[in-house]
């Protein structure tokens, strides 16, 4: 018994020491593995950002020395009528364009998951305009919309309705600009909600079936419910891509007529590029990302309470 006690002990000292040098060792491995991508993170994220925020206390015009003006560019950017009205505009256009672009990508969701002829076919016709390029995007409708020689005004002439002055009315070059970025982003909604109703069990609509579920009803109580998750990503995805919309309102409208269709990023990219002031328009870049991110911890907290309870 002497004898053995004390080999039990040496045993389990070398096990304990065996067990932390193989959990040190499995930590090094997994920072070695995240290293590229905290690489990545810190040159194109962290310090765009660091960088961006120190222009924005700078008076800079990309040429030159920077003059340092603390913080009188947010100062400026309170009492700038046109950023406000920027502001106003990109609420509105995310207000019309995230609960319509929902709406139609789970539509389009929920008629291609059905086994029908052709199916594949009319998934890829409805992704086609995801990988096409805002910018040819707004070249394509910009000649559709065209007052004079544009599609839809000959359409509406041919039915009998009023033509319309696509970008000569405020009203008008927004609801054009909705249409096209409405009708880019149908795709993508539509494949994030396809994923998402062939990741919940058939056996629950049998069970709906089993207990005289109607369609509406199973829809209402099994795959709305359960498909909150993805509609909360898509929600938060629409509302950060509707912020940061800019290649398509350049090319279809460049902000006009007068500032009607003017959005944050395009407000900034002006004062940056257009006026040679790249401190303000950096000041709008961090106004908007502050923005941005107040939206999406409070998105965030709402979805956490709401499955909590």
């Amino acid at each position: 018994m002497s004898l053995a006690q004390p080999t039990t002990r040496g045993r389990t000292r070398i096990g304990f020491g065996l067990g932390g040098r193989a959990r040190r060792a499995e930590a090094l491995a997994g920072y070695i593995l995240a290293t590229p991508a905290l690489v990545v993170f810190v040159i194109f994220m962290f310090i765009p950002i660091a960088m961006t925020f120190w222009y924005s206390l700078h008076r800079y015009s990309g040429f030159g020395r920077m003059r340092w003006l603390g913080l009188d560019n947010y100062k400026n950017i309170l009492q700038d009528d046109t950023f406000w009205k920027a502001v106003v505009n990109t609420v509105l256009y995310t207000a019309i364009t995230v609960p319509i672009g929902i709406a139609c990508g789970l539509g389009a969701a929920l008629l291609l998951n059905r086994v029908m002829p052709g199916r594949a076919l009319f998934r890829a016709l409805f992704y086609v305009p995801v990988v096409i390029s805002g910018v040819a995007s707004g070249i394509i409708f910009l000649r559709l919309f065209d007052p004079i020689i544009g599609i839809v005004n000959q359409l509406l002439g041919t039915v009998g309705l009023p033509t319309v002055n696509w970008q000569g009315s405020g009203t008008a070059a927004l609801i054009s600009v909705v249409i096209v970025t409405t009708w880019q982003g149908i795709g993508f909604g539509m494949v994030v909600y396809l994923a998402g109703l062939q990741g919940i069990p058939g056996e629950l609509y049998e069970a709906g079936l089993v207990d005289g579920a109607v369609r509406w009803n199973r829809f209402r109580y099994i795959t709305w419910p359960l498909l909150r998750p993805t509609t909360f990503f898509l929600l938060i995805y629409s509302v950060i891509g509707s912020f940061q919309v800019f290649d398509v309102v350049y090319v279809l409208t460049r902000g006009g007529p007068g500032t009607s269709t003017t959005f944050l990023v395009q407000y900034a990219y002006d004062q940056g590029f257009n006026q040679r002031r790249q401190g303000y328009a950096a000041a709008i870049g961090v106004i908007l990302y502050v923005i941005v991110l107040a939206f999406t911890l409070v998105q965030w907290r709402v979805q956490r309470g709401g499955e909590e309870r």
